[in-house]
């Protein structure tokens, strides 16, 4: 018994510590899931808090897995991750279940995860947990107790400094279509060699005081349009392909409605895009970085375009107030 408990432990602490570690290497991407069940559950005050929610959750997973592998307390680490494991599968099965959340970023962006995969994969170690938890008297302490807690503190400190870290610049490891060097055009575009969905028609016909419904090359022999009574006609997915782009969601737009977005990423001409979102304030806090910005960018023969979902008092900031005369694009 202790032989398998052991494995058993190793299994789980590794796996919380895996999925802990991909998380944290982009504490942004788990926050912005994090919004998103918040929106569908309408708790909209809770948006303010996703970032500090998200950085402790990582480090809650990591470090829990760090001690169960040390064997340190192992009652109380076995009824953490216990709880743990009973909140992430709720947040799965709800997404399975529900269908309002296509995946749960369970394993960040590095190993997308339908919701039916990461429920499945929960309930496995919803039966793995359970099973330290009634068997814990086997799990002995690795190494001494100084020790176990210096390597929890250690692995607190540096888990915490390292989502600082990537938050302030960049993710180590970027699995996003927007990484550094990537042709965001090319990306826009289904990959080579991918196969586009398989679609047929659909006829929905009343007959007899019955719907059915048949594909289009397979109306029935005795069909008639006297004795069948047309519905509707629908295209549907028969077989799915994997012709889907990797960015599917950008798209820059002039004031006047016209998608820019092909043309100014092709121009083949050096450009900047400023992203703002807050001109609340007179002077906000990135103003200074930003007028500096601009005038190395006007010296050096670089267009300066500001991107905004608020295109109107972008208008008025920018250009009527303070009068940079900046092409303005919108966005989500």
């Amino acid at each position: 018994m202790k032989n398998i408990v052991n494995i058993t432990r190793i299994i789980v602490g590794v796996l919380f510590i895996f999925s802990g570690l991909i998380k944290a290497n982009d504490p942004s991407g788990l926050a912005y899931k994090m919004d998103e069940y918040f929106a569908v559950w309408g708790w909209h005050w809770a948006s303010d808090f996703i970032m500090p929610l998200s950085i402790g959750m990582n480090v809650l997973e990591i470090v829990a897995g760090v001690a169960l592998l040390l064997g340190w307390q192992p009652k109380k680490i076995t009824i953490l991750l216990l709880g743990l494991i009973i909140f992430f599968t709720y947040l799965t099965g709800y997404a399975v279940f529900s269908g309002r959340i296509k995946t749960c970023g369970c394993f960040g962006d590095c190993i997308p995860l339908q919701a039916h995969q990461s429920f499945l994969k929960d309930l496995v170690l919803l039966v793995l947990i359970g099973f330290l938890y009634l068997n814990h008297t086997y799990i002995k302490p690795f190494l001494p107790i100084r020790a176990n807690i210096f390597l929890l503190l250690f692995s607190l400190g540096l888990v915490f400094w390292g989502q600082l870290h990537v938050l302030k610049n960049l993710p180590m490891v970027d699995c996003l279509p927007y990484a550094k060097g990537n042709n965001l055009l090319e990306k826009m575009h289904p990959p080579q060699g991918s196969i586009p969905d398989s679609t047929a028609i659909f006829y929905r016909y009343k007959v007899d005081g019955k719907e059915i419904e048949f594909e289009a090359s397979q109306f029935p022999e005795d069909f008639d349009e006297s004795k069948y009574e047309y519905i509707s006609r629908e295209n549907k997915v028969v077989r799915k392909g994997n012709a889907t782009p990797a960015i599917q969601d950008m798209a820059f737009y002039t004031p006047a409605g016209t998608d820019t977005t092909k043309q100014l990423l092709g121009s083949g001409k050096p450009y900047l895009l400023v992203f703002a979102k807050d001109f609340a304030d007179t002077k906000p806090t990135w103003y200074e970085d930003f007028t500096k910005i601009f005038s190395i960018a006007s010296e050096e023969g670089i267009k300066v375009f500001l991107v905004t979902n608020q295109p109107v008092a972008a208008q008025s900031f920018f250009n009527t107030t303070n009068h940079y005369n900046l092409d303005i694009l919108t966005c989500d």
